[in-house]
């Protein structure tokens, strides 16, 4: 029998439900056992629970057939459970480090009481941890363990259940379980102290409570807040079968004014439709289970003016006491308002104009690369929206530089100019691949779609704000501001879904739908390859190295990682090199002249696509370059000369090193022997790439622009066409395996393919 039970329910928590379950499996206190409850979670809950149960042995997996809700999902861990002590723990909470040590050390200390209380600190989506601000209701003074009754005041704290140990036979016997509905905790936090012979405190703080900015149900508008009327109604209920404990009446009667007092206030919680019923269901249930007595729970004028106004029903009264509180507040905040008005310029002048205009529901605008030119997952879907939406007019913002890239269907909006304030303010639908103008408004029926442009193998969003080094701004608000006004996100794989969701938590509809930009990789043939190649000036019977590092952060002038005359040197005239600067470094002053003939300079080229379509193998470092490379099924040599100071400056979602996509070279020298001897299409590098294909490249099957389209604008709600098997999938062969072309064209056949940026 274990020491403890930890019992974790799970519904739409996939980006934290790794962080919660291996919080509790790294403790340094082991005698546990982990029951997940996979409460018919629409996303991945169910699927991370399971690898967990096939990894550990002490993890149950559970999955509902149905969604019951948090109450009863903890209910069917609680029919599980096994071990001395009760824990409960959400999905996206997680176990602060040694907690179950600190726990069981307590609970010996302290007679093994029925209820044992400890602490707890919100962790802001921004990292910062804030203590628990009542903590000093937990001081440890005094007598070891207690009746309730000697500490009245930890009935003032937080009505949660995961703030608490349960002795196991104690719940069993007082029968406690959870009702259905929102404020669960309430009729089970209440009886449990309550009824409790001995309860402890331990000031420490055992469990991070996150503060998630959206999908948390306590913050979402909705009519199910009036469920909290039903489970104080069992409170009191509860109250009324056990005589002994009628003496908590006026306490808990006076802790349920505060808490509809708060609830009331919180403009997130209520429907605007339902605030007027919310409040004469208080006023009845106030007057109900009054009880005359004075509880030992100080309160201010304020609130104790509240609290009989609410009984009363004076509902007119309560309000206006809100707003005169707030009336000086509300001025100061438009004082600045207003100062911002006068300062926006006549074109942020001629936007808000715009604004109240109609939409265009036949107009989408794209962007890439902050205004660069046509390129990457935005071009990929503006190609394929002309091609399946031919009323579609679409307009892409660039700088005139980059007008050459752009389609002749697809207009050209210069950044900054009254075109581009009004197609931001009426086009119906928008898509980037980085950030729109901060001043952008979404209006109400607009549709903005972020791509993102590459799997992240390195950190992104808030997972920077420890890495000062690797982020040019601090401004994560802003960051968040932005994520705010997606509707949807664009993601490749599972990997970057469950990355995206933590590092930019925000309110957008993830798709899973593999990578636009990399369709062409299924649609191109042996002759569009062999064509490429020899615009590039590749020779024939060559093999063709695209060399492609991304940046460091550590280092602001551009690294040069290869002494490249002596590397073609070594390598001998059978290789030629692709070298592609990262945008970085593009124009960088002092840049390397070419003076090599086997070293072709392709920084400039529009389409790193056709690059990858041309080349025979991939070199990088720690570029996203690898997870689209991949898709190709080519090999891939990952040259990591600096991962130790690389990881260190940005930090990494995983150790590339414990599972490339093929060998490794960490020296130039070893670089050369891979391709020399053959090993960088050996057997080993073929196994490697396979397992990272399986993990990375799921849905990049060629179809991945025509399911954004179809989803995002025709809105057709089930991903059309469905997603082809890995092992059908035929990618454009490389040059060994492709047949000569007859009579090869003077200029490269268009193959609509976007460019892209590693």
């Amino acid at each position: 029998m274990p020491r403890f039970s930890v019992i974790v329910p799970a519904y739409k928590v996939q980006a934290y439900l790794q962080e919660s379950l291996d919080s509790v499996l790294s403790q340094s206190y082991g005698d546990l056992e982990l029951i997940a409850v996979d409460d018919a979670s629409p996303d991945a809950c169910g699927s991370i629970i399971d690898e967990y149960a096939a990894r550990d042995p002490r993890v149950t997996a559970v999955h509902l057939a149905h969604n019951l809700g948090l109450g009863p999902a903890r209910n069917v861990g609680l029919a599980r459970a096994t071990g001395d002590y009760l824990v409960f723990l959400d999905g996206d909470d997680t176990l602060a480090p040694g907690a179950l040590q600190a726990i069981t050390d307590r609970l010996k200390d302290t007679g093994s009481p029925d209820v044992l209380v400890y602490d707890y600190a919100r962790i802001f989506c921004t990292g910062e941890l804030v203590r628990n601000r009542l903590s000093h209701r937990l001081s440890e003074e005094g007598p070891a363990s207690f009746r309730l009754a000697d500490r009245p005041a930890l009935l003032g704290m937080l009505t949660v259940v995961w703030n608490k140990a349960y002795r196991r036979d104690y719940v069993e016997r007082e029968g406690l379980s959870f009702p259905p509905g929102l404020y669960e905790d309430t009729p089970w936090t209440y009886p449990a102290l309550l009824a409790a012979e001995s309860v402890a405190v331990l000031d420490r703080v055992c469990v991070h409570y996150r503060q998630r900015r959206t999908g948390s149900i306590l913050t979402t508008t909705s009519r199910r807040h009036l469920d909290v009327f039903d489970q104080y109604e069992r409170v009191f209920g509860y109250l009324g079968s056990r005589p002994e404990l009628e003496r908590w009446r006026p306490t808990v009667h006076r802790r349920m004014a505060q808490h509809f007092c708060a609830l009331y206030a919180d403009r997130r919680r209520l429907p605007r439709a339902s605030r007027a019923e919310f409040f004469a269901r208080a006023s009845v249930l106030l007057r109900r289970y009054r009880a005359p007595g004075s509880p030992p729970l100080s309160l201010s004028r304020t609130d104790r003016v509240r609290h009989s106004l609410m009984r009363l029903g004076l509902r007119r009264t309560y309000r206006t006491l809100s707003v005169l509180r707030s009336a000086s507040l509300a001025a100061g905040r438009g004082t600045v308002l207003l100062g911002r008005g006068l300062r926006e310029s006549g074109l942020r002048l001629h936007y808000r104009l715009q604004r109240l205009l109609p939409l265009r529901p036949e107009l989408a605008v794209f962007s890439a690369y902050w205004h660069g030119g046509y390129a990457c997952n935005p071009a990929a879907i503006e190609a394929t929206l002309r091609e399946l939406a031919p009323r579609m007019r679409t307009a892409w913002i660039c700088g005139p530089e980059h007008a050459g890239t752009l389609p002749p269907e697809t207009a050209m909006l210069r950044p900054g100019s009254a075109a581009y304030w009004t197609a931001l303010a009426r086009a119906t639908y928008l898509t980037t691949n980085v950030n729109f103008d901060r001043a952008l408004v979404k209006r109400p029926g607009q549709v903005l779609l972020q791509t993102q442009h590459g799997t992240p193998l390195k950190r992104v969003g808030l997972d920077l704000q420890d890495r000062p080094a690797a982020t040019p701004t601090t401004d994560f608000a802003g960051l968040l501001r932005g994520a705010d006004q997606w509707d949807f996100l664009l993601s490749a794989n599972r990997h970057s879904t469950l990355v995206w969701e933590k590092a930019v938590p925000a309110a957008y509809t993830t798709l899973e739908y593999g990578y636009p930009r990399n369709d062409v990789f299924h649609r191109a043939t042996a002759q569009d390859v062999l064509r490429l190649r020899e615009q590039l000036g590749i020779p024939e019977g060559s093999t063709a190295i695209l060399y492609a590092p991304t940046h460091r952060d550590y280092r602001r002038s551009r690294p040069e990682h290869l002494d490249y005359e002596r590397v073609l040197r070594d390598l001998g005239p059978r290789f030629v090199l692709l070298r592609r600067t990262h945008l970085t470094y593009a124009g960088a002053a002092g840049d390397p002249p070419v003076r090599h003939p086997r070293l072709i300079e392709v920084s400039s080229y529009p389409s790193v696509e056709e690059l990858c379509l041309a080349s025979d193998a991939l070199v990088t470092d720690y570029s996203s370059l690898m997870f689209d490379y991949a898709a190709l099924d080519r090999p891939m040599v990952i040259h990591a000369d600096d991962w130790e100071a690389y990881e260190a400056a940005r930090g990494t979602y995983f150790d590339l090193r414990s599972c490339p996509p093929g060998v490794i070279a960490r020296t130039a020298d070893e670089l050369v022997d891979i391709f020399t001897t053959g090993h960088w299409q050996g057997s080993r590098s073929a196994q490697l790439r396979a397992a990272f294909r399986a993990r990375f490249c799921t849905f990049d099957d060629g179809h991945a622009a025509e399911r954004v389209v179809r989803r995002v604008f025709l809105g057709q709600p089930v991903p059309v066409p469905a997603v082809i098997p890995p092992a059908d999938r035929r990618p454009a062969p490389a040059a060994p395996a492709c047949t000569p072309v007859p009579a090869p064209a003077p200029t490269l056949a268009p193959l609509s393919t976007p460019g892209l940026r590693p």
